[in-house]
């Protein structure tokens, strides 16, 4: 039986590496040569699959330039109408900045969690975000409870206490069409990050009630711009 290697994290976690050879990604799949990172995250698989996910995904992105090169951040979007938004995304990300980007919000239904382990995402609880970011990776958040649900409200207050010690960067996602379809490019709108008074301590519950408020207003700011825009 094949036994992938769990081992710490490292930069080839953090940073896209070019798609192998299929062909060689086999070879190394048939003989347990492949890690999983610390969070059972399979960046192989990922590599071979962004072309895949990138013919599907067309995009245009504003305020790349506020994406970290380096460290951790917590990318915090609004969700939309469709299930899309993630891939999305990650993809703006990888494609920008060269780097993975954690979502969370693994479903809850175990082998389809499984695969979404493999694909980079984390579960729903706050100590996987706080795990994440201080390993130094990106972490993509929804602006509501989970992914699941829509709209552009308030994030978890326990979500938000775990991303206390990162930088926050408030993301604005827009759908091509109607119902999330690609009938023309997303829109990928990247805020300025949130910083937080040093003052504040890691963990401060007030701290976090302020930066879920300051991020959700930065999110529908940035929506607001770009219906003007558009307007």
């Amino acid at each position: 039986m094949t036994v992938a290697r769990v081992i710490e994290p490292d930069e080839v976690f953090d940073r896209v590496m070019p798609a192998p050879a299929v062909l060689e990604v086999l070879r190394r799949r048939l003989d347990g040569g492949y890690a999983l990172d610390a969070f059972g995250a399979d960046p192989q698989l990922q590599d071979l699959l962004a072309p895949v996910v990138r013919s599907v995904v067309r995009y245009k992105i504003s305020g790349a330039e506020h994406l970290p090169l380096t460290g951790p951040a917590a990318l915090i979007a609004n969700r939309g109408f469709g299930v899309a938004e993630p891939f999305v995304l990650a993809t703006a990300v990888r494609d920008t900045v060269g780097r993975r980007l954690r979502i969370e919000g693994a479903p809850p239904l175990p082998l389809v969690r499984d695969a979404a382990y493999k694909l980079g995402a984390l579960g729903y609880q706050a100590d996987d975000v706080r795990a994440a970011l201080q390993a130094g990776y990106l972490v993509g958040l929804p602006l509501t409870p989970t992914w699941w649900t829509t709209g552009a409200g308030q994030p978890p207050r326990d979500v938000m206490l775990a991303c206390t010690g990162a930088p926050v960067i408030p993301v604005a996602v827009r759908p091509g069409g109607p119902f999330g379809l690609a009938l023309r490019p997303w829109e990928v709108m990247v805020g300025q990050p949130i910083t937080i008074p040093k003052s504040a301590g890691t963990g401060d519950p007030l701290a976090a009630a302020e930066l879920g408020d300051r991020v959700r207003r930065a999110v529908r700011a940035l929506l607001r711009g770009s219906d003007s825009e558009s307007g």
